[in-house]
């Protein structure tokens, strides 16, 4: 069904959740709005609608949330800047704009591509260090661009701008702006679980720091930043621009968008799974995703993903189908145009507090905490990985990252299965024989070898066989023994292949232990079985030692 899972037999629990998942978007679309461009919070507001909406029709997870989350929105601010901070007048920052948007539109393309091929379970098979390290370095970016904000300064620079201004920010701090901060801060660090069950944290911050700065005379007679006016109407149409001389970063930036948003949500989803105890269909959730942030981007919004906040949210108020995605994004679209007046009376420095302390939520503090005693190897990757991702670039970061934790996986299965890469010409040798194999061998008297290989060999392995060849000494016959061999990959097979010709060239007779299958099959495809007698060919290892014996002189 192209559809996602609406139903009307939970109404009253869809309502609640649909609802509880409203009020506590709108701090979080607010906050990221102005983190991701700079100051205007509609972006944030319409992706908030439009992603919920759109993906809660036709997403593959009944209970989940979508919305712009903490990780999208860092990568989208990147974006945002790169395509207007040159821009010199308001045409140049229009076309920036418009790109910007392009690339969310880019993102759910590709996230539909990955959907219609399936690739939905291939997504999140990516080492934990490499996730926990992507995911701790875009917390940290969150949370260096809010800093000025929150010290109640200018943004701008970037990541890499902030880092520099560190000096300049502390000693140039706005007390007032500062304290008002702190306070939101400390209101979603310490409000008590009983007041939570009631009322969102984020919420409960955004409100008293607003009354606040509006009615504490510290605050109220200090000039404070403040959200500017934007219009309650609807989104216009975003016609898409694709820029000749930036259409390859567009490109790429598109990528990384939607295969962050591809794991975000999938990731959500799981939760989502665990909490139902229902399964998710990934492949329609990521086209459903797909479509979400095309719709946003031809709108102006943010891109967007499950939020695991929101999702958790949803499903403890009671929300148990597509529904209540369904009333939380109608509720926050009459929410939006009724109340968008009042926006502009939220202080800058309330909003950076809250996304601040989403950033510090996102950053993975208990495997950071632990990461160095379960493995040195994996500390270094995780801390690589957050060091690129703040530093050097988010492509950068997961490309490195993943290429490193998979030469590191494969030299460790490679020492492991070469273990299993055995030549065995004395009963001696720690191998399990049955009584008659092992009469046989001691019959041989080290005439006859066996080489026994067994479980997947994969490339790294080749070393490992052609190391035992050559160890080979002085024999008569030579038994591969694979019928244990569960994968044989091209490159171990050719090293086989090498093995088996050079016995023949020497003279030596070659016997090969072989079932049917995979094996087999490839072994046939590399003409070597053509080059040995029919009767040299056996699926039983006993059977062979026994011909290679007989045959001796």
């Amino acid at each position: 069904m192209f559809l996602n899972h609406i139903s009307t037999q939970n109404i009253k629990g869809d309502a609640f959740g649909g609802l509880t998942a409203a009020v506590v978007a709108l701090p979080m679309a607010l906050a990221f709005g102005v983190a991701a461009t700079g100051g205007d919070p509609g972006p944030g507001l319409w992706g908030a609608v439009i992603i919920g909406l759109v993906a809660a029709f036709f997403g593959g997870t009944p209970t989940l949330i979508s919305e712009p989350t903490g990780p999208m929105t860092v990568v989208f601010a990147t974006v945002f800047l790169s395509f207007t901070s040159q821009a010199s007048s308001a045409e140049e920052l229009k076309t920036g704009m418009a790109m910007a948007f392009t690339v969310v539109i880019l993102a759910g393309l590709f996230q539909i591509l990955f959907g219609v091929f399936r690739l939905g379970r291939y997504v999140t098979q990516m080492p934990y260090t490499v996730i926990s390290g992507f995911m701790s370095g875009i917390g940290a970016i969150l949370v260096i661009l809010q800093l000025p904000a929150f010290l109640g300064q200018q943004v701008e620079g970037g990541v890499k701008g902030t880092l520099m201004r560190i000096p300049y920010l502390i000693t140039h701090v706005d007390q007032p702006e500062l304290i008002l901060g702190l306070i939101t801060v400390s209101i979603l660090w310490f409000t008590p679980a009983a007041i939570k069950r009631f009322c969102p944290p984020q919420l409960l911050a955004l409100v008293i720091g607003t009354l606040l700065s509006l009615y504490l005379p510290a605050l109220a007679a200090a000039d404070l930043a403040r959200i500017p006016e934007f219009k309650a109407s609807l989104p216009g149409f975003n016609v898409p621009n694709f820029s000749s001389d930036q259409l390859g970063l567009m490109f790429v930036d598109g990528a990384v968008l939607g295969m962050l948003g591809c794991i975000d949500a999938l990731l959500t989803s799981v939760v989502a799974d665990s909490l139902t105890r229902t399964e998710h269909n990934s492949n329609k959730e990521l086209v459903g995703q797909g479509l979400a942030n095309i719709t946003s981007g031809l709108f102006g919004g943010l891109p967007g993903a499950g939020a695991t906040m929101g999702t958790v949210v949803n499903i403890q108020a009671g929300g148990r189908s597509a529904l209540s995605g369904i009333i939380r994004a109608v509720i926050l679209m009459v929410v939006i145009l009724a109340a968008a007046p009042l926006a502009s009376t939220i202080p800058l420095a309330v909003l950076a507090g809250i996304a601040l302390k989403v950033g510090i939520d996102i950053i993975d503090w208990d495997f950071l905490q632990r990461a160095h005693h379960l493995s040195l190897k994996a500390a270094l990757i995780t801390y690589g990985v957050i060091a690129l991702t703040v530093l050097v670039d988010l492509i950068a970061a997961v490309g490195i990252g993943v290429f490193v934790a998979n030469v590191l996986t494969i030299d460790r299965m490679s020492a492991l299965q070469s273990k299993r890469v055995k030549t065995i010409s004395t009963a001696d040798d720690d191998v399990e024989l049955s009584d008659e194999e092992q009469e046989l061998i001691d019959k041989a008297a080290g005439r006859v070898l066996l080489f026994q290989l067994a479980g997947p060999m994969i490339f790294g392995v080749a070393k490992a066989i052609s190391r035992e060849h050559n160890a080979i000494g002085d024999c008569e016959s030579v038994v591969f023994d694979l019928h244990e061999v569960s994968h044989l990959g091209v490159t171990a097979s050719l090293a086989l292949e090498n093995a088996i010709k050079e016995a023949i060239e020497v003279g030596r007779t070659v016997h090969l232990v072989l079932l049917p299958g995979a094996t087999r099959k490839r072994l046939e495809k590399l003409k070597l079985l053509q080059q040995l007698p029919e009767e040299c060919i056996t699926s039983d290892r006993c059977e062979a030692l026994r011909r290679a014996v007989s045959a001796l002189n």
